[in-house]
């Protein structure tokens, strides 16, 4: 690809009156040059390579999008997962290892009446809850046998913890093993369905203890889990192919993975590390850059960020376009997700105790006359993900406050780049690449995919 190709592009509207469509008339780089603001965008600058953007595929969106015809759950899954056709790529998922908020109940794939324990994990069940995982899972992979999928927890098994309850407390330090045990039975157990989970996230949002279900775990907890237990476990199973991720949670708290990586790292065990997982509830995407900075060999994977059901499509595109999508992978971040990739119209399922007004990036009503209804955060992914496939590399472009914006050069040599407008009013810019520009206009809360 070169500066003289021409620019097709793709927008979204805040006001909704354009939703990821395509342009009818391409973009041309010129000699011309005039006064606006430029983008230039360099390819002979290159920083991370990118491994996916996608969601997560919680029990409750499984269930729902599993109720869905055949005919109808087919259309939706090639729609969603394949690159091909009208197909938006997503190419990386997250699930829950036994039961998330945001499933019906919840659950372990281990789980003891009161008072009974299972060091040996003889009943180990890898369909104790979340039916319809497996089966969209299988699916899915079908469609795109490429995709990643990562696997957390939200809790162990409440016998394994010390309040024996789904909710808070802490693993007990004598289960360490048997926990370790626990992820390598539910790795073999997948794929043995034929799922090869790609990475493992040790605990989500390890110091929020108040979720249904939830686990707290210490930076030096997790790390001790790490360095004797799991990292261990994983490589004497044969699996140390599978990447493991500290952390998962907020960017307002960086001493944590930066503490895990300290201490792995002075005990020679930063090998059994891929890299730190973050979330967006709370701080700046730049603490993702501040621990890149002091272990630039670790990933960064942005694994989570909600909709809720109080906000509006013309403000989260905005916050979501700028701060998850812009945002994390200017500083460092291979992969980008979203929360839950399915919901039904009042935002269930979830558990009793689970958040209640998380949008799905589908809406799925069976009963209605709208069966599926695509909401924002479907639109955030799939300006990313149908144009810049795993293996494309992030390269420099001008960082602009009104015109957040990324680009990539994809693996055949061709370049995305996506701008946002964040203000309120119509921009015009130019598009400078190889000393050649392209000129064109975004409307306020507008976003734009542009491909040459």
């Amino acid at each position: 690809m070169n500066s003289s190709s021409a620019i097709t592009f793709w927008l979204t509207h805040s006001n909704q009156s354009a939703l990821l469509q395509r342009q009818v008339n391409p973009l041309s780089f010129t000699n011309t040059t005039n006064g606006c603001q430029k983008i230039q965008v360099d390819a002979t600058h290159s920083y991370q390579p990118m491994e996916g953007f996608g969601f997560s595929l919680t029990g409750g969106s499984a269930y729902l999008i599993n109720q869905l015809t055949s005919w109808e759950r087919d259309r939706l899954l090639r729609e969603t997962f394949s690159s091909e056709n009208d197909g938006i790529g997503v190419s990386y998922l997250r699930v829950s290892i036994g039961a998330s908020d945001l499933s019906a109940t919840t659950f372990s794939y281990d789980d003891m009446p009161i008072g009974q324990t299972d060091p040996g994990l003889i009943h180990f069940d890898l369909n104790a809850g979340d039916l319809d995982l497996i089966p969209v899972l299988r699916e899915i992979i079908a469609i795109n046998p490429q995709i990643k999928i990562m696997g957390t927890p939200w809790s162990a098994p409440p016998w394994m913890k010390d309040n024996n309850s789904f909710v808070g407390g802490s693993l007990r330090s004598e289960y360490y093993q048997v926990y370790a045990d626990y992820f390598v039975r539910y790795l073999r157990a997948m794929r043995d369905n034929g799922i090869y989970i790609h990475a493992l996230t040790l605990q989500n949002e390890p110091l929020n203890k108040k979720n249904d279900p939830s686990m707290v775990m210490k930076s030096a907890e997790q790390a001790d889990f790490i360095k004797n237990y799991l990292g261990p476990a994983l490589w004497n199973a044969g699996l140390q192919e599978v990447e493991l991720f500290c952390w998962d949670h907020n960017c307002d708290e960086k001493r944590y993975p930066i503490e895990v990586l300290n201490i792995l790292d002075e005990s020679n065990a930063l090998n059994y590390l891929a890299g730190v997982a973050w979330h967006l509830y709370a701080g700046d995407a730049s603490s993702i850059s501040d621990v890149h900075y002091l272990y630039p060999e670790m990933k960064m994977a942005f694994t989570e960020q909600w909709v809720g059901r109080d906000g509006n499509f013309a403000g989260d595109l905005i916050w979501h376009m700028k701060n998850v999508m812009v945002g994390t992978i200017r500083n460092w971040s291979r992969v980008v997700l979203e929360w839950n990739l399915a919901s039904d119209p009042v935002c269930r399922p979830h558990t009793r105790g689970g958040e209640p007004n998380c949008v799905g990036a589908l809406t799925i009503d069976v009963d209605g006359e709208e069966k599926v209804r695509r909401n924002v955060s479907y639109y955030v992914i799939a300006h990313a993900a149908k144009f810049v496939c795993p293996g494309s590399v992030r390269i420099s472009s001008t960082s602009i406050d009104s015109l957040p914006n990324v680009a990539f050069k994809t693996p055949t040599g061709g370049i995305v780049l996506i701008v946002l407008n964040a203000t309120g009013d119509q921009q015009t810019f130019g598009i400078q690449f190889d000393e050649r520009v392209a000129t064109t206009t975004l409307a306020g809360g507008s976003v734009g995919t542009y491909v040459w």
